[in-house]
């Protein structure tokens, strides 16, 4: 068993986004499992963003932000208030989409569903710059 892990940068604008991680997921796994079984880890350390495994592309992404702003409005109804107005939600939007996932690793590629695609999912539109932890145990 080895255990290898690696920073990413994203960049996610001044909007509300869904960005999908599965090319850099992939490229990651070529360059460290070896064609080998075992998990990678998706982690985003950062208070206001989550990993979702979800379509892209078909509308899926656009509806998971419509959902969260119905859920999360970006109101003044939040008592953590620094940053834009409604900054609060971004800091509830962990509870509902976790900052990680874990996924498994079949002869070195992701083993996801079809339509599946790793994503990171940021309502925070003051911190465009984020990172992103791929780790690979196996």
């Amino acid at each position: 068993m080895t255990f290898r892990t690696h920073l990413i940068e994203i960049t996610t604008g001044s909007r509300e986004t869904v960005a999908d991680l599965t090319a850099d997921c992939a490229a990651y796994l070529r360059e460290v499992a070896d064609g080998r079984d075992g998990l990678l880890n998706v982690f985003v350390p950062h208070a206001t963003a989550g990993v979702a495994i979800l379509e892209t592309g078909a509308g899926s992404d656009t509806d998971l932000l419509a959902a969260l702003h119905d859920l999360l409005p970006a109101d003044d109804r939040w008592r953590h208030r620094h940053g834009s107005p409604g900054h609060g939600r971004d800091h509830v939007l962990p509870a509902i989409v976790p900052p990680h996932a874990t996924l498994p690793v079949v002869g070195g590629r992701l083993a996801l569903g079809t339509w599946q695609s790793v994503c990171l999912v940021d309502t925070n539109k003051d911190n465009r710059d984020r990172q992103v932890r791929l780790s690979f145990l196996g």
